[in-house]
């Protein structure tokens, strides 16, 4: 069986926190991207994509 591997891009870590802050369990989120709850994690905790969580408030505050 052949695994692929997904990334997270910025503009999906950005959804990461809209998604989180809407109430969604890490483990919906990462099945919703393809990616290992892991990475969600690391999204979350600002290892990875460190400035997505300003972009995602920005534009949770715009709508």
């Amino acid at each position: 069986m052949k695994h692929t591997h997904h990334s997270l891009t910025l503009d999906d870590a950005v959804q990461v926190w809209l998604h989180s802050w809407n109430g969604e369990y890490q483990h919906e989120i990462a099945f919703r991207f393809g990616v290992n709850q892991g990475r969600v994690n690391e999204v979350l905790k600002g290892k990875r994509h460190p400035g997505s969580e300003r972009i995602a408030r920005e534009k949770r505050d715009f709508h």
